[in-house]
């Protein structure tokens, strides 16, 4: 067995028997913590190990579980955070030299959920530069590393969490999606990656909470996994005026027998590489053989779906940061700051009119969601590359005309209300590949119920 590779007591089983104590959540965390400390000079997935607070936190639950006190959803359940994200007495670093790394002073909505939850905070995760990159390096926290192959990249941005899942350390972290930045690196590192509609988790550490692509998500162990830190933190908060309410539990697993699917192996443009190819075949067989019903479409999108998210997302970069470019410039990444700049010259016309397109994009799906459960693509085009490798590498247009981008998570941003998740193939011997489901609108419930048969199809 790859000693990065390591089975762990999953978020569910940790919460039943830290609640019935057959396990301290003392011990618990003892082992996640020392697990944490044995991965983090191979991997870099983390910029600070919460051993102290951690501890003291674990025996705390005891006491108050031994005293008669009602356990929580994620009872005892060892859970990371990324550095993006604020938290109260812990630095948010976001990656870059330009913030402090002064403690913070309160905790956003998904935190307090968490923790009323009973999950306990053990470390915070590496990103980059203000999750920028689908690439986790950055100028202040250096390279997070594949634990599948340290010679590659974990993904980005919410790289860090994604390693933390996939080595063994907690079964739960916390990520930010942008364009991606949960999906990513869940199929890169081979485990559970959900992007919830828009709203669903309240987003409150932006300068706007009028943002229409950003979403907290999980990345998890497996899908049940998921479903239970979304229970936890989902519904309304003024915090957030763009969150909803709470959706009632996913219904229990049905099987595939009678489900229908919309498949794009490449989006009508993408490049995908062999391997994600036939490891998706192999996949869409097992469905088929399930009783699904899957039925291949086409798109008529191009890579100007990626160019258009890529300029709404330079231009809630340079609104949020950019100020912090005049005499920081050379302690930041420079892939940031060209992202930054492309912003440059851009009106507000202009940018109004960019909704133009991204409503004939969502008439584009709405058209092949209609009459299916759910659409299937690869989340990544390619199997995890070089961690040396870098954004612009990958966002180029091939000689046959293909689209060499790397995810192909992006567009479904741009379709913020529709849940997505991105689920981990089987593979072998080979590097993960991640299989993307999305959802109806705000059907998310839906979509975890899907995703629960999905996952079960491939582990028989």
């Amino acid at each position: 067995m790859n000693r990065l590779i390591q089975p762990q007591l999953s978020a569910a089983d940790t919460a039943r028997a830290v609640a019935a104590r057959r396990l301290t959540a003392e011990d618990r965390i003892a082992a996640a913590l020392t697990r944490m400390e044995e991965v983090q000079p191979a991997l870099n997935p983390f910029t600070i190990i919460l051993r102290d607070e951690a501890m003291a936190a674990a025996r705390a639950l005891d006491a108050a579980l031994d005293g008669g006190a009602k356990p929580g959803l994620l009872c005892g359940v060892p859970v990371a955070l990324k550095d993006f994200t604020p938290s109260a007495g812990h630095p948010a670093t976001r990656g870059s030299w330009t913030l402090s790394d002064a403690p913070g002073t309160h905790d956003p909505v998904i935190v307090r959920r968490l923790k009323a939850a009973g999950a306990i905070i053990v470390g915070k995760t590496t990103t980059p530069e203000f999750a920028h990159s689908g690439f986790t390096r950055s100028p202040r926290w250096g390279m997070t590393r594949n634990p599948h192959d340290p010679m590659r990249s974990a993904g980005g941005s919410s790289g860090g969490s994604a390693v933390a899942v996939a080595s063994g350390c907690v079964p739960l972290a916390e990520g930010t999606d942008m364009g991606g930045s949960v999906r990513i690196p869940a199929a890169l590192c081979g485990v559970v990656g959900l992007k919830p509609g828009l709203g669903r988790i309240p987003m409150d550490i932006l300068p706007t909470v009028f943002d229409d692509m950003s979403h907290f998500g999980p990345l998890a162990t497996s899908v049940g996994d998921a479903a239970l830190f979304l229970k936890a933190v989902e519904g309304q908060d003024p915090a957030d005026i763009l969150s909803r309410p709470a959706l009632p539990d996913p219904a229990p697993a049905e099987g595939l027998t009678g489900k229908r699917f919309a498949y794009s192996p490449d989006l009508g443009y993408y490049a995908v590489a062999p391997e994600v190819a036939a490891t998706m075949d192999h996949a869409i067989a097992r469905l088929r053989a399930a009783g699904a019903e899957v039925t291949e479409v086409a798109l008529p999108w191009t890579r100007r779906v990626n160019d258009l998210w890529l300029t709404l997302w330079s231009v809630a970069l340079a609104a949020a940061w950019g100020d912090r470019v005049e005499g920081q410039r050379d302690r930041m990444d420079p892939e940031l700051l060209s992202l930054i700049e492309v912003s440059a010259g851009l009106s507000a016309v202009d940018y109004k009119r960019l909704e133009f397109e991204r409503t004939t994009f969502w008439h584009d799906f709405a058209a092949l969601l209609d009459g299916a459960d759910a659409f299937i693509c690869p989340t990544c085009a390619k199997t995890a590359p070089l961690a040396t490798d870098t954004d612009d590498m990958h966002d180029k247009t091939l000689p046959d005309g293909r689209y060499g981008g790397l995810d192909m998570t992006s567009p479904f941003n741009l379709l913020a209300p529709c849940p997505a998740i991105s689920l981990p193939l089987p593979v072998g011997d080979g590097m993960p590949v991640g299989l993307q489901l999305v959802g109806h609108p705000y059907r998310d419930n839906r979509l975890v119920s899907l995703a629960r048969d999905l996952e079960r199809a491939f582990a028989g």
